[in-house]
């Protein structure tokens, strides 16, 4: 039996092959994510990845569509989108394979 908390974990990350993991794998990622309104991550894509988010409450904005509670938003390798908290949310993000390094922001793509 092992026991942690989430607050422990780093920006939510608890499965995949990072530290602190819970379970060490590459196979998949799993985190719960909290947000404040106003929160934002710039926009960015996966090469390899599938990014699962299922929002569990409040609303966030992501391929410019406001998504609420209930949601589930699937980004494929290559999707591009940013993310914006429109109030205080949370999601559960997962992440098919684990692959380290596969976040790739627009930004350094472009300059």
């Amino acid at each position: 039996m092992k026991h942690e908390k989430i607050e422990n974990m780093k920006r939510g990350w608890f499965v995949g092959n990072f530290e602190p993991s819970l379970l060490k794998t590459n196979a998949v990622e799993v985190a719960v994510k909290f947000y404040k309104k106003g929160d934002y991550e710039e926009a960015h894509y996966h090469k390899t990845a599938t990014e699962i988010t299922v929002t569990i409450s409040g609303k966030a904005k992501m391929f410019g569509t406001v998504w609420e509670a209930g949601d589930i938003v699937i980004a494929e390798p290559g999707d591009i989108t940013d993310f914006e908290a429109v109030e205080d949310t949370v999601n559960v993000v997962v992440k098919i394979p684990g692959v380290n390094y596969d976040k790739y922001l627009v930004r350094d793509e472009v300059n």
